[in-house]
């Protein structure tokens, strides 16, 4: 990743030594739109419990014996069966391309702004954990849109400009849970919705007076703490889940934050005069 960015970068400033026969007034208001690839890295991902609904998850989910019913683990994944042997499917990377539309000043070859900016990504993540009755128990996520306000500022080389960003970010997600057990009752508590801040850093070329194409990174971290399944009767007494609180088990994941990387290639048009 970091090498594709230096060559991206890198291949901009050549163009834009290349083309400095004019040079390039960045002041003003902009449309444009960005395509790329939107990425996740594994992070060793489980299940947390809350058997006796407190609101504290790490909890043991234990049988009767006693034992931990959580004993044959977890992956960071979608479970492809009841057992881990079977494997699970790894997080899905994919397109993440949208629209924005800004405004820059500039004070010599210092150039500032902000911008806001509308995404469509299709990144799903996925955590499963696997009980010895055997059963699965699958929670994934699926980044919907993204809406981000970011501030930039950079320094021009004539028709090139080399710029760093961040902001708030808040996005649409959509939340399902499957499992293979088929004697609990199973109730999701989602809102959909989470919000966060947005980094990263790029090149612009003006290729012509109103014309830019462009590199960046972005990495977007959402907080996506709200999202939890409550397993719960009927089931018999002597059932893990209902053994500390006749109401039933919360399940969340360990990992609240929902982070990806995006390398995109960017294309705006500057408005006005």
């Amino acid at each position: 990743m970091k090498r594709f960015i230096a060559s991206a970068l890198t291949g901009a400033a050549m163009l834009g030594a290349a083309g400095a026969a004019h040079a390039q007034d960045w002041q003003g208001l902009y449309v444009g739109g960005h395509a790329g690839h939107g990425f996740q890295d594994e992070d060793g991902e489980f299940i947390s419990f809350d058997t006796n609904l407190d609101g504290s998850f790490g909890d043991t989910v234990n049988t009767t014996a006693p034992a931990n019913a959580f004993a044959s683990g977890f992956c960071d994944g979608r479970a492809r069966g009841p057992t881990p042997d079977l494997g699970c499917d790894d997080a899905e990377d994919g397109v993440d391309y949208g629209l924005r539309l800004g405004y820059d000043w500039q004070f010599g070859n210092i150039v500032v702004g902000a911008l806001g900016e509308y995404s469509g990504n299709a990144i799903i993540d996925s955590v499963s954990a696997f009980s010895t009755t055997p059963a699965r128990y699958t929670m994934t996520r699926e980044l919907e849109t993204v809406a981000a306000l970011r501030l930039r500022g950079g320094f021009a080389f004539s028709n090139l400009l080399v710029f760093a960003t961040g902001g708030y970010a808040w996005a649409q997600i959509d939340h399902e849970f499957s499992t293979s057990n088929g004697v609990n009752t199973f109730t999701e508590t989602d809102d959909g919705e989470a919000d966060g801040y947005q980094y990263g850093a790029g090149a612009e070329w003006a290729f012509t007076p109103r014309w830019r194409v462009g590199a960046e990174y972005i990495r977007t971290n959402l907080d996506d703490g709200d999202y939890t399944v409550r397993a719960s009767g009927p089931a018999p007494v002597d059932n893990p889940f209902i053994l500390v609180n006749a109401a039933g088990t919360d399940f969340t994941r360990s990992n609240d934050e929902f982070e990806f990387d995006s390398v995109r290639v960017t294309l705006s048009y500057r408005l006005g005069d």
